[in-house]
């Protein structure tokens, strides 16, 4: 238990439902739902639309979603909902193009919005509501306006030159000429008008018709490859998790194209030594966690991709022999020196929430734009801030990530859950682009190596190996730094949090639900 004579979070209790988000607003419109009579999916793809409105820097219709489904038997499955390329984006077009990368504010780096269809199938599969009942809080939210929330309003300050190039981002997201301040409220009327057509229609009203065209005409003028016909032709994924035991626990994860592959094979070379024995605030913990991460990552960039194109199944990946010879190059004396392959990833802004209902089933849902406000073109018309997930292609021709004709990219979001003892344990996820699979290990270790509590292991100091450095939270103290230091890990201070998080722990002793929400975003974390 924390010390009440000290700033924190309590962790919230609920007996019926549990919401935790990355906003108030989002929180309470998914609490609204649970109350009402609606399931967890119903809640969160309601809370999910509110966040459209509340962090539209991070997350959007034009953008991705991911999702895990935990039923109350323990069984998990999930829907990978990421758009794809062009099927214009061939082979000869990449030749012709000269492209030696993907650059995340070009219009290539634009590919297929896949929340909605998401969405749509999450409801049609597993919830009670449809998409014009699930999207009625947001319409209003959007319609009336919401007030700028401090952590929002620093972040949308950082994005006002980029912004200020665009029409429809000028237009939409910039209040008197300049970007909102904290407690200004913000309106969408046109983002409010797009949600009522797809309301109206559904899943069809955003794939095909009058805003797919305004989408695709729009991307058009700058030179993309996307068409009506690769709109119409977006659909989810249903998926068959993949997952690791770790401490009596199983984390299970979402199979590429997304990044949770990651985690578990950093999980698993932390499985081949006595994490226990070591403090959770010890420099061997961050070592072996900053080592086992650098090498994971290694596997990430050679392999992580369209799982159509990847050459090695995950199942190779995740065999005790890899984590064995990984887990071998570990020295707890000194940190390794520029693993090979080890490419610094983009930063991303994403929104995380999970929710679980009285009947037992849990989501743990994730959906993101990547960059802040995405590609930062935005649509006149309607609205819409489009994602940059493209600019994680690779243009190497025979790289499994290589851009090619309806593939997806390599994925940063990953949303996660923990089963125990057959049953689900914990949904949860943690923010932050390519820290994400970090965030894991933190959490997993904090939770069931050293026996935090869900509001703790969200909040407890975080570290992140980037291109050779190692950056570091405020939280992290000065002994630590100096053990990491000794061991030749070169310590920045990070230019800003690592990330955010929420979390629900279904205590069974007590037949209640925990739930946290990371204090490095403006979230909240409720229970009834």
């Amino acid at each position: 238990m924390r010390s009440f004579q000290f700033p924190g979070r309590s962790v919230a209790y609920g007996a019926h439902g549990m919401a935790a988000t990355s906003s108030p607003l989002a929180t309470i419109s998914a609490l609204d739902v649970l109350r009402n009579g609606g399931n967890s999916i119903d809640a969160a793809v309601t809370a999910s639309a509110v966040l459209c409105i509340t962090e539209p820097h991070m997350t959007g219709i034009g953008g991705d979603c991911f999702a895990l489904i935990g039923k109350n038997d323990g069984t998990i499955e999930g829907i990978n909902g990421s758009g794809r390329a062009s099927a214009k984006a061939d082979a000869e077009w990449l030749k012709a193009s000269c492209l030696t990368a993907i650059d995340p504010k070009s219009v290539h780096a634009v590919t297929e919005p896949g929340a909605i269809d998401a969405w749509s199938a999450l409801l049609a599969r597993h919830g009670t509501m449809d998409l014009k009942e699930a999207l009625k809080p947001a319409i209003r939210l959007a319609e009336e306006g919401v007030p700028t929330t401090p952590r929002v309003a620093a972040d949308w300050a950082q994005d006002e030159t980029d912004l200020a190039r665009d029409e429809g981002a000028r237009l939409h997201y910039f209040k008197n000429g300049r970007v909102p301040k904290t407690g200004e409220v913000m309106c969408y009327p046109a983002l409010a008008q797009t949600l009522r057509w797809i309301a109206e229609r559904g899943r069809d009203g955003f794939y095909e018709g009058a805003i797919a065209e305004d989408i695709v005409a729009h991307l058009r003028l700058r030179g993309s490859l996307l068409t009506l016909e690769d709109f119409a032709a977006t659909r989810s994924s249903w998926v068959e998790p993949i997952a690791t035991e770790f401490a009596g626990a199983e984390l299970v994860e979402i199979p590429p194209n997304g990044s949770g592959l990651t985690a578990l094979i950093a999980l698993n070379m932390l499985k081949q030594f006595d994490m226990s024995k070591y403090g959770a605030a010890s420099p061997e913990r961050y070592h072996l966690q900053i080592e086992a991460l650098k090498l994971a990552w290694v596997l990430r960039n050679r392999h992580i991709a369209d799982p159509d194109a990847m050459t090695v199944a995950p199942a190779q990946l995740l065999c005790d022999q890899v984590a064995l010879e990984l887990a071998d190059r570990i020295d707890m004396r000194r940190a390794l020196v520029s693993p090979e392959n080890l490419v610094a990833m983009p930063g991303s802004d994403t929104v995380y929430l999970t929710v679980a209902d009285k009947d037992g089933m849990a989501v743990s849902f994730i959906n993101s734009i990547y960059w802040s406000f995405g590609s930062g073109i935005v649509t006149p018309k309607s609205g819409i801030a489009l994602q940059n997930r493209g600019a994680n292609f690779v243009t190497i021709p025979g790289h499994p990530n290589c851009i090619g004709p309806g593939k997806r990219p390599l994925h940063t979001i990953i949303p996660a859950m923990v089963r125990r003892r057959g049953r689900i344990d914990m949904s949860f996820g943690v923010m932050g682009g390519a820290y994400q699979p970090m965030g894991h290990l933190a959490v997993m270790l904090n939770r069931y190596v050293y026996g935090m509590d869900v509001q703790t292991a969200l909040d407890f100091p975080r570290l992140f190996p980037q291109e050779g450095k190692v950056e570091v939270e405020a939280g992290i103290d000065s002994a630590l730094r100096r053990g990491l230091a000794e061991r030749g890990h070169d310590l920045v201070d990070a230019s800003e949090p690592l990330g955010g998080g929420q979390a629900i722990l279904f205590e069974r002793a007590l037949d209640v639900l925990a739930g946290g929400s990371d204090f490095r975003k403006d979230g909240l974390a409720l229970g009834y």
